[in-house]
């Protein structure tokens, strides 16, 4: 039954009409030969096993396609496992991160495997197909150079195609940021592109996007290097360097970046916990993100249920100077007990501990987490 397996809600995102989904009808072997056997009838590429679909509301189910598929699906890979359940996590909590990514998926096979599925971006209408260019196709590099370029080059591709390059630099700046904090590691210039709609030229959404470090053996820490390095980056490579000389974004939309950010990380080790990884995976990727988190000066602080409540009246009284303003921030990035807060807040809370009063018990009670 439906209500064993999916969530109606998601359901509906794929098609009002769908009410249920039927599992594919091959077990993983058959859907790998598949792949296989349809290498070069389709209009997807890569190095993972592919298939193009549609959704048939009739019969409630994915039919496998060579051609004018919306949906793409991935069943397992051979030498990596979970690869399926690691992209949908890594997708889910992008968009969790304020990254645009489109409907997307598990789907059970005849043998209880999953299948990862996601919907094609670049079409529209019926048989409508927007015009989307990758940053190997911008830059004029091929698919076996899509890794001879740089996280500069990539903002120079935004700088110079884009209608509107300062927004569409701050999300870059945000997916370059969840590409290191997830762990993603092989985004090179395939992963990047631009879509045309109405407005112009901007980044499109996600794809691509999982866990790389948890099943590579010798992982960097991005495909393209930064600085001409592609491991052992700082927060002032990423923040000062990156967000402020490359991209040109100012400090209050960095701070804005990282704040959402934030936000969404005090909730991933649940999302992790609630996927359908191997437990030694979530795991590792709970290590990798909390690691990666400290590089880039978050940092997590935990409260007492008398320690919550003192916070929560805090937020809400009437006062001067910003306080309620950057108490109710706080909130956002509050999840159960736990707060995950940014660099800048936690320096904001050191120079306000000083004095008396509600205000300073609150950050009295914040400081001395850390």
């Amino acid at each position: 039954m439906v209500e064993d397996r999916y969530d109606m809600t998601a359901l509906r995102r794929v098609h009002p009409k769908l009410k249920d989904l039927k599992d594919l009808p091959y077990n993983d072997d058959q859907l790998r030969w598949e792949a296989g056997g349809r290498v070069g009838k389709l209009s997807i590429q890569g190095v993972q096993p592919k298939l193009s679909a549609r959704l048939d509301l009739k019969n409630q189910a994915f039919e496998l396609v060579d051609q004018q598929g919306r949906f793409i699906l991935k069943p397992q890979n051979g030498l990596y496992p979970v690869l399926p359940e690691n992209e949908d996590l890594t997708m889910k909590l992008a968009r969790l991160s304020g990254l645009e990514v489109p409907d997307h998926g598990l789907i059970y096979g005849q043998d209880g495997v999953l299948t990862y599925w996601i919907r094609r971006f670049d079409r529209t209408g019926r048989d409508d197909k927007l015009h989307q260019e990758d940053f190997a196709q911008l830059s004029g590099a091929r698919r076996e150079t899509k890794y001879d370029s740089s996280l500069e080059e990539v903002a120079s591709v935004i700088q110079e195609h884009c209608a509107f390059p300062l927004v569409e630099s701050a999300k870059l700046f945000r997916l370059v940021l969840f590409n290191f904090l997830c762990g993603n590691e092989d985004h090179h210039l395939k992963n990047f592109s631009l879509i045309e709609q109405s407005g112009g030229m901007r980044l499109s959404p996600c794809y691509d996007l999982l866990n790389t470090t948890i099943v590579l053996k010798d992982p960097v820490e991005t495909a393209l290097p930064l600085r001409g390095e592609s491991k052992g980056l700082t927060k002032e490579d990423f923040l000062d360097y990156y967000g402020q000389e490359v991209l040109s974004l100012p400090p209050l939309m960095i701070e804005t970046v990282l704040q959402e950010l934030a936000a969404s990380l005090v909730q991933w080790p649940d999302w992790i916990n609630r996927s359908f990884l191997w437990p030694k995976f979530k795991e590792l990727y709970k290590s990798l993100t909390d690691s990666r988190a400290e590089r880039l000066g978050f940092k997590w602080l935990t409260v007492n249920s008398e320690e919550l409540e003192v916070l929560n009246a805090v937020s809400l009284q009437k006062g001067a100077g910003g306080h309620q303003s950057f108490f109710k921030k706080l909130e956002k990035q509050r999840y159960e007990s736990s707060y995950c807060l940014t660099d800048q807040q936690l320096q904001v809370i050191q120079d306000r501990q000083a004095g008396s009063g509600g205000w300073q018990t609150a950050y009295g009670l914040l400081g001395s987490k850390f």
